[in-house]
């Protein structure tokens, strides 16, 4: 069965649209004011003295005839363990014996499940993603011993079959848990442990890697790409939800939550501006909580590469503020070396993704910052 995409591994936020949902940056200014004071919000009412969309600072330059089209949100598909373990049975008989599971948060760009105790099976969602299988099986054995952590390691490639349209993998299990802040042991010893990992994987020679395109959504190209859609997103927010309380305040909320929006373009603007000099680099697409695994609280291993690929490496930065402390942030710059402009541009990937996955504390985190 075929459904509409929802969530934000896609560019797109919950059921296709890219969206906030005003928790982010109406936490800051009144609207923490406002619920301490006890103020509930409901939806959106016509303010007199609202201020317009008009009075934010448009995006500058704009978009250019060579940016790139993200096109409609991906079909996913639903698999179920039946149907895997009857793949497994007709393409790799010798494993057809062992027990299929799903794999709980079995991920975004593809179904995945147990093999047994030692082995996972991963099934692409969609057709997009699924562009994704040969480049993994061919460039992460040639990564593997490059990297201080371990990394997947493809066993085999599955073709189509009987209810399933794509190529898929079977994949070496890794053990360890998904990170989370609470999870961290040392948040200064993981910063620095990750951007170890990323360096090497930057130190591997780029020649024949895949650069931007559709397998990656475009990961390691311009942040344009995703500027129409950012764009959107915060004029539907600006006339979105408002605090239930007497005009007075709405005058106060319209004028305070207006700021926030200037700043997020402001940053995001600077992001756009901000050069990168054309060397290319590996990087991995997607370094967040769910592709880091801990074991004991320190960093045991990264997966999912579906976006990997050759371009600007800034956008590997964002975990800088959706994953590290403060601290873990300058401890991550330092030992990467990043920039200041490779910095910049790694915080509109982070103000983007963090805005279309609705994390408010994110937002709050760059907006602070600038």
């Amino acid at each position: 069965m075929l459904l509409p995409t929802s969530g934000a591994r896609h560019p797109y936020g919950p059921d296709g649209r890219f969206g906030l949902y005003g928790r982010g940056l109406c936490r800051r200014g009144l609207c923490r004011r406002g619920r301490r004071a006890g103020y509930r919000w409901r939806a959106a009412r016509p303010l007199v003295n609202r201020v317009p969309v008009s009075d934010v600072p448009s995006l500058d330059p704009p978009l250019t005839d060579d940016v790139p089209d993200l096109g409609p949100p991906p079909r996913r598909l639903t698999v179920d363990a039946g149907q895997v373990g009857r793949l497994v049975a007709e393409q790799f008989p010798q494993w057809a014996h062992l027990p299929v599971r799903p794999v709980a948060d079995g991920g975004w760009d593809n179904r995945t499940f147990h093999l047994g105790d030692h082995m996972s099976v991963r099934l692409p969602s969609a057709a997009e993603y699924a562009q994704a299988v040969d480049k993994e099986h061919h460039w992460l054995p040639r990564f593997a011993s490059r990297l201080p952590q371990p990394i997947p390691k493809p066993l085999a490639k599955g073709a189509p079959g009987p209810g399933y349209p794509f190529p898929w993998s079977v994949y070496e299990w890794l053990d360890g848990t998904p990170a989370t802040p609470a999870a961290i042991a040392d948040p200064v010893r993981f910063a620095l442990d990750l951007a170890e990992f990323l360096a090497a994987l930057r130190s591997i020679d780029p020649a024949g890697g895949p650069g931007p395109g559709k397998h990656n959504w475009f990961r390691g190209g311009t942040l344009r790409t995703f500027e129409g859609l950012l764009t959107a997103a915060l004029e539907r927010e600006l006339s979105s939800v408002v605090p239930d309380c007497a005009a007075d305040c709405d005058i106060l909320f319209a004028a305070d939550r207006a700021n926030s929006f200037t700043l997020v373009r402001e940053i995001w603007a600077d992001a756009l501006g901000a050069p990168w000099d054309g060397v290319p680099y590996w990087f991995h697409g997607d370094v967040a909580a769910g592709n880091l695994l801990l074991d004991a609280g320190r960093l045991s291993a990264v997966i999912d590469f579906g976006t990997c690929g050759v371009g600007d490496p800034a956008c590997d930065l964002a975990v800088a503020w959706t994953l590290l402390t403060a601290e873990g942030r300058r401890a991550f710059r330092d030992r990467l070396g990043v920039d200041d402009a490779t910095w910049r541009r790694g915080r509109g990937w982070a103000l983007w993704k963090s805005l279309a996955d609705d994390e408010s504390h994110v937002v709050d985190v760059i907006l602070s910052e600038a």
